[in-house]
C-alpha cells in the first residue's frame, strides 16, 4: 500500500503582534503564535514599531524594518528563539587609565 503525502510549504497570511506574543495566521488556515520574549528586539520596540512590517518571501516570513528582526514561519513552528548576540565585556582593569585623566 502506498501512501502519498502531499507538503505544502507553511505560508503567513497576516500577522499580530500583542503585547505577549507574535499570531500568524496561515495560509492553509492555521494560527500559530510564539512569545514575544522570543524575539529580544520586538520585545523591546515600540508597539509602533511592532505594527510596521511586511511579509516576504511569499510569506516565508515577516520584516520588521524599524528593528531590523526578520522572523521565519518555520522559526515559529519549529521553535527557533531569536539569541541575543554576546556583549563585549570590558574590564575595569582595562579602564584606570582613562579614568585617571
Amino acid at each position: 500500500m502506498n501512501t502519498a503525502v502531499n507538503f505544502i510549504e507553511p505560508r503567513i497570511k497576516d500577522i499580530q503582534v500583542t503585547e505577549y506574543e507574535i499570531i500568524a495566521y496561515l495560509v492553509d488556515g492555521r494560527t500559530i503564535s510564539v512569545p514575544l520574549a522570543w524575539s529580544w528586539r520586538l520585545s523591546e520596540a515600540t508597539p509602533r514599531q511592532r505594527s510596521n512590517y511586511e511579509i516576504i518571501g511569499d510569506g516565508q516570513g515577516i520584516h520588521w524594518p524599524d528593528v531590523d528582526e526578520d522572523i521565519s514561519v518555520e522559526g515559529m513552528l519549529y521553535g527557533t528563539p531569536a539569541r541575543r548576540p554576546k556583549r563585549k565585556h570590558i574590564s575595569v582593569n582595562a579602564m584606570e587609565p582613562a579614568l585617571k585623566r
